[in-house]
């Protein structure tokens, strides 16, 4: 692996390794809330976590696994092609969550009705611990095929 590609790939792991931090702060700060009965300061913690979600699902899919493809040689693909191999390199448990995942973050991005977004935060809540368990996966299988340091 040359130096450039080195480089990309630290920036790839730093980058999501951020996100996730973020991610998970948000995540705890939700928690407790009850989603039927937000006021303003609840309803601003979910903006931030779905934000925050959907940043984090597009680091791993449009960045991290894409870089991690390219590394194993594999030609790009859809998003649904990174996915699958994704799941088939032990990256993630299920592809079919992954793209509830990305679906959930186009959601997110335009919608705009109120129940609706109760629904998005539910699901929010629901699909972020999967979110969380990426991060190490990747560095493991980083490590594993020698890309990275162990």
């Amino acid at each position: 692996m040359n130096q450039e590609k080195a480089e990309l790939v630290q920036q790839q792991l730093q980058s999501m390794h951020q996100a996730a931090q973020k991610l998970e702060w948000s995540y705890q700060r939700c928690q407790p809330l009850d989603v039927q009965q937000l006021e303003n300061n609840a309803e601003e913690r979910f903006e931030t976590l779905t934000a925050r979600f959907s940043r984090m699902s597009d680091i791993l899919v449009q960045k991290v696994f894409r870089i991690v493809d390219e590394l194993d040689l594999e030609s790009p693909g859809t998003v649904r092609d990174r996915i699958n191999r994704a799941e088939k390199k032990g990256l993630i448990d299920s592809a079919r969550d992954f793209v509830v995942i990305r679906q959930l973050r186009n959601a997110i991005a335009h919608e705009y009705k109120e129940e609706e977004l109760l629904a998005i935060h539910k699901e929010v809540l629901r699909l972020t611990p999967l979110l969380l368990t990426v991060p190490a996966r990747v560095e493991d299988y980083l490590k594993q095929q020698g890309i990275i340091p162990a």
